[in-house]
């Protein structure tokens, strides 16, 4: 008898978390879509069942309660749990980014408070980049200043928005500038702010096309220990780059599980409704739109598998995390609103979940940065590189 593999072990867990997000997290969405208290409630009984199910914080370090999975062989579980919104933060995965930034980067004492809390879900924390008057694009324009203080730490000034899930957060991670003017691509620092800090606050929630989840904050001289410091001073854009990349990756695996569930229901609407002549399936119209949804999803995966692949072996991912953020954005959207299609008026009501799978496509090409900044990005860097022997063949990537 052939002994099971780590891949086969993997496979079998993927499953495990794909079941439990489809039968535990899909039928509560809407009421954790709502917030407020009764959210709050549901969302921790899922994730004690998550515990119990041996499911939580499986990508995070087995030395601080988690399940010690390295980030490729957590991809195919991300694609899985990410198949709904809710399904990162009932499995306790969502904190990932901000574990990894502050395991590399925080000193030791930041790391024995907040690392353990963040990893068992004690603590939230979220990351606090774009600011209301600055283009998101250009960080180096950031106008949140820190200033430092005669005794030693931080006195924080500034606004940012579009920071998700602010409102209920412990931490929050704020770009700020430390010297300099803005234009300046030095000077530029990240601190961590607990929020329940003097003269930090919630100015207003941000809905997104009617969902809740993102906010407007203001730092109103909010002072910060010089431990609070996330790298050197100065060092903010090489550490929001690493955390850049690897967050647009994780996000791409979980549209492309999205995208799944969409191209899912788009199958069985079409099998399973019957018109005047015979099912929808027999339409030649709506076999256009499942071939176009398969070769879309079929195309996108390997671009995102390999861009997680580089990531995790710590490699120059930058043109594959810019394909796979735009494709797998794209993707969505494109998916969905195939579905949408093929369900007519059902597609837009409440009974789907496709609005919002919809709305999460299309927020998805701009937010996490937009599509051109992505396609400009990626075209100069191939033509800068052209006629070397990383770039003479961008096609195809160097092994």
């Amino acid at each position: 008898m052939t002994e099971p593999t780590a891949a086969d072990e993997v496979e079998r867990l993927r499953e495990r978390v794909a079941v439990f997000v489809r039968e535990r997290v899909f039928p509560h969405e809407a009421r954790l879509d709502a917030g407020g208290p009764e959210a709050a409630r549901i969302r921790a009984r899922l994730r004690e069942e998550a515990r119990e199910a041996g499911l939580w914080a499986l990508p995070l370090p087995t030395e601080l309660g988690g399940g010690g999975l390295s980030l490729e062989a957590y991809a195919t579980l991300a694609e899985a749990e990410g198949a709904s919104d809710h399904g990162p933060a009932v499995l306790g995965s969502a904190p990932l980014l901000d574990v990894t930034m502050l395991a590399r980067h925080c000193s030791p004492r930041v790391r024995a408070a907040h690392l353990p809390r963040l990893v068992s879900g004690e603590l939230r924390a979220c990351y606090a980049m774009t600011e209301p008057d600055t283009p998101g694009t250009e960080p180096a324009l950031t106008a949140t200043r820190a200033e430092r203080l005669p005794g030693g730490g931080w006195c924080v000034s500034g606004r940012k928005w579009f920071v998700s899930n602010a409102l209920d957060a412990d931490l929050v991670t704020v770009l700020a500038r430390t010297s300099g003017e803005p234009g300046d691509r030095s000077g530029l620092s990240l601190l961590l702010v607990p929020t329940a800090s003097p003269g930090f606050r919630v100015v207003r929630e941000l809905p997104v096309f009617g969902a809740t989840g993102q906010y407007e904050i203001a730092l109103d001289g909010v002072r910060v220990d010089e431990e609070q410091l996330v790298g050197p001073p100065g060092g903010a854009l090489s550490v929001a780059g690493e955390r850049l990349q690897l967050g647009r990756t994780l996000r791409a695996l979980r549209w492309l599980g999205q995208a799944g569930r969409a191209f899912d229901l788009l199958c069985g609407r079409a099998v399973a409704r019957q018109g005047a002549r015979g099912p929808l399936a027999d339409h030649q119209l709506v076999q256009r739109h499942v071939f176009e949804a398969l070769l879309a999803l079929r195309s996108t995966r390997p671009l995102v598998y390999e861009a997680m692949a580089l990531v995790a072996a710590g490699r120059d991912a930058a043109v594959e995390v810019g394909l796979a953020k735009t494709a797998a954005a794209r993707t969505l959207q494109d998916v969905a609103d195939r579905a949408v299609q093929v369900f007519g008026a059902a597609g837009l009501g409440p009974d789907t979940a496709l609005p919002a799978l919809l709305r999460t496509g299309r927020t998805a090409r701009v937010l996490d940065g937009p599509d051109e900044l992505h396609i400009t990005s990626v075209a100069r860097r191939v033509l800068r590189d052209l006629g070397t022997s990383e770039g003479a063949r961008p096609f195809r990537r160097a092994t």
